[in-house]
């Protein structure tokens, strides 16, 4: 069984490159890192994702046009059922997946467009670091470098 948080899920725009990006919450993460600012999500709590569930998170986010499952949860059959079912059911939806761990199967990457892995860091930073363990994976490519905003900080600092 996969949960997730109903309170915190939100429509995003900064989590996946060019997406408007409905974004869950997915508690029971088995990582492990130090650092990590959800400490919360390693808990047992939240509401069942069924595919109804989806079905009607989806339906009532009109203009999305990807969902992000931000973790994997503890159940990685139904992880892939619920990935099946979303792609069957919204063609057209893109599907990512947020894995705190190294290495995932290729059935992950099978089942989802965007598969971000490696765990949180502290002294590396996050995805918009250059110095990051981390990768964002499209249908394979490694499109993390997008999230590295070249000479922001040089053209605010002539404001």
């Amino acid at each position: 069984m996969i949960k997730y948080i109903p309170e915190l899920t939100d429509v995003v725009l900064e989590e996946i490159p060019d997406r408007v990006t409905l974004a869950l919450e997915i508690p029971n993460c088995q990582g492990s890192c130090p650092g990590c600012h959800s400490s919360f999500l390693k808990l047992d709590i939240g509401k069942e994702l069924t595919p109804d569930e989806a079905d009607r998170l989806i339906d009532d986010n009109f203009g999305i046009n990807c969902l992000l499952l931000l973790g994997e949860g503890n159940d990685p059959e139904a992880l892939l059922s619920l990935a099946a079912h979303v792609r069957e059911r919204f063609p057209r939806l893109e599907l990512a997946l947020y894995s705190g761990r190294q290495e995932v199967e290729p059935e992950i990457y099978a089942a989802f467009d965007f598969v971000k892995v490696g765990p949180y860091v502290e002294a590396l930073g996050p995805l918009n670091e250059p110095t990051t363990n981390q990768r964002l994976y499209y249908h394979g490519n490694d499109i993390t470098s997008r999230f590295w905003h070249k000479g922001l900080e040089a053209s605010s600092q002539n404001r």
